[in-house]
């Protein structure tokens, strides 16, 4: 299958499995534990995670699976994938659990390490994200579809970051060189704040903390299509698919190359 056909079945499957999350969401019949990593997993996780193996099972049988909820097999048996799926049920799950809606699936198809199709979907908001390499990126409401880009910078405006409404700002902020003048907006999802980005409604995003490659590879792929990239806090690229580990290094989600990231983010080799 061509990547088009690819990302109609990632954005079908996506609210199939969003109808689900959004029964558990809105019936509050849920229950919810802590996995050995101290995240929180819902039976709504699970419910979504059910529909996308079982759709994108289906629809691709010759194209392995990565799932949160699932796990991975061993490196060595999946080093060699040239293509797979990449999938978090549930984004956002604490933001799911208080109930503030700032929550999403999560799809993305990666090709040789990289994200080349990425789909979020926020059901609670309506909302569908999807980007494919060399097609752009766009956002889906009831009221339509739109091309998005990352906001133009002028040199004089505020740099707009967003930062999870937890997030403790002093940590973040070492981050962040003093010649520069930020506003923090505050959103949910860590998916959610890279499309944030994306349409042009934030600058930057510092993760500074245990992700795993599930929470930024459909996001990565939206960011990048609007003009916007995601690296390691030393800005290097982020892999897919090159380690035992799945889990990320600390990340920047970045927006307009017209900003001199470099000098508002200090990498964190230097601020050591």
């Amino acid at each position: 299958m061509n990547l088009e056909s690819l990302l109609a079945i990632a954005i079908d499957s996506s609210k199939k499995a969003g109808v689900e999350v959004l029964k558990h969401y809105t019936r509050g019949d849920f229950t919810a534990e802590m996995k050995k990593d101290n995240s929180p997993v819902t039976s709504a996780d699970i419910a979504a995670n059910d529909v996308l193996m079982a759709e994108l099972s289906r629809l691709t049988p010759d194209i392995p699976i990565i799932s949160e909820e699932v796990g991975a097999l061993p490196f060595d048996k999946r080093k060699g994938w040239s293509r797979y799926w990449l999938l978090d049920p549930i984004d956002g799950t604490g933001e799911f659990i208080i109930g503030s809606g700032d929550f999403a699936v999560n799809v993305a198809l990666i090709e040789q390490g990289k994200p080349v199709i990425g789909v979020i979907h926020a059901p609670d908001h309506r909302m569908t994200y999807f980007g494919q390499k060399g097609a752009g990126a766009y956002k889906e409401q009831v009221k339509g579809t739109e091309k998005i880009n990352v906001a133009r910078y002028d040199g004089e405006r505020e740099i707009n970051v967003a930062v999870s409404r937890r997030q403790k700002l002093n940590v973040m902020g070492q981050y962040l060189r003093d010649n520069f003048s930020y506003q923090h907006i505050a959103l949910g999802s860590c998916s959610l704040k890279n499309c944030l980005i994306a349409e042009g409604g934030a600058d930057c995003y510092l993760r500074i903390g245990p992700t795993g490659e599930w929470d930024t590879g459909a996001s990565q792929c939206i960011l990048e299509q609007a003009g916007g990239t995601i690296l390691d806090s030393e800005f290097n690229p982020l892999t897919y698919n090159r380690r035992d580990s799945l889990l990320n290094p600390d990340f920047i989600s970045l927006g307009s190359n017209d900003i001199p990231w470099q000098d508002v983010i200090i990498p964190h080799q230097a601020r050591r």
